[in-house]
């Protein structure tokens, strides 16, 4: 079993060597990098090329590590006893599987994902040691050992919006997806809209990189940003011309909602136009 890539996502050389080590090693493969790196979409993509089901686990900021394992629904099975439900009689009416479970008991392997773990509170990882190292648990209410009939392949992304305990990530291999150079968006780019001309490629490409590099930015546009634009440009049908001037001055793009999400930024940009228009 090995990731090499696939037609829909542009994997570099490091993150599929990333995804095989995780794979050799039978750890979960931690991954972060910025929000619109596609840190969701390798998990898709990674079962997908290998032909494995995903069970998808989102975690928010209310989520507990016993919502991956099991619940138990104690309301459902008092109001049964007082409806006099046969049901009430077998506790197995009464325990939710979490995707953990799920992923334990499936029958052929499967790819899990984790999805931004650093949401949650921060014993969450914690939480999850002893079952993601011994891929099994103990359900006190079946009194029964959920073991992995297969172990399956576990990704886990963070935006880094909270530290991970050292004693998580040592049970981890750790990636991080770097921002793409120019030469890789333009794969990506490619991948999303295989007709887009060159000139209007080229002058969104600029546009977009000029932008991430001003100083100051509260949220630099990330790829999936650039994609949002692109497909705006070609909806509207906005020529190359329109996105920067002939003297290659600064100006504010057509559609820059699509880039630049708060206004902080947009005023930043904004200043910058006005100062550079002044010094004509």
């Amino acid at each position: 079993m090995k990731f090499t890539g696939s037609q829909n996502y542009v994997a570099t050389q490091d993150l599929m060597l990333a995804v095989n080590a995780a794979i050799q090693l039978k750890r979960p493969l931690l991954v972060k990098g910025e929000p619109g790196t596609g840190k969701t979409m390798l998990a898709e993509e990674v079962s997908a090329a290998l032909d494995m089901p995903l069970l998808q686990w989102h975690i928010k900021s209310t989520t507990k590590a016993q919502q991956g394992l099991y619940e138990y629904d104690a309301v459902s099975r008092l109001r049964d006893s007082q409806l006099n439900d046969d049901r009430v009689h077998d506790i197995q009416n009464y325990i939710v599987k979490g995707v953990l479970w799920q992923a334990f008991t499936a029958e052929q392997p499967v790819a899990l994902l984790i999805d931004e773990i650093d949401k949650a509170d921060i014993e969450f990882p914690n939480d999850l040691l002893r079952e993601l190292d011994r891929m099994e648990f103990y359900c006190y209410e079946t009194r029964e050992l959920v073991k992995a009939k297969h172990r399956p392949l576990v990704f886990i992304t963070s935006n880094n919006e909270k530290e991970l305990p050292d004693a998580f990530l040592r049970r981890c291999f750790f990636h991080y997806i770097k921002f793409p150079e120019a030469a890789t968006m333009k794969q990506i780019v490619d991948v999303h809209f295989p007709g887009l001309k060159d000139e209007l490629l080229t002058a969104a490409m600029k546009t977009f990189f000029d932008i991430r590099n001003l100083p100051g930015l509260k949220k630099k546009p990330s790829t999936s940003e650039l994609l949002d634009w692109l497909k705006l440009l070609m909806a509207e049908d906005i020529p190359a011309e329109a996105l920067h001037s002939p003297d290659q001055k600064v100006s504010v793009p057509p559609l820059v909602g699509a880039l630049l999400k708060n206004e902080q930024d947009i005023a930043l940009f904004e200043k910058l136009v006005f100062m550079n228009q002044r010094n004509r």
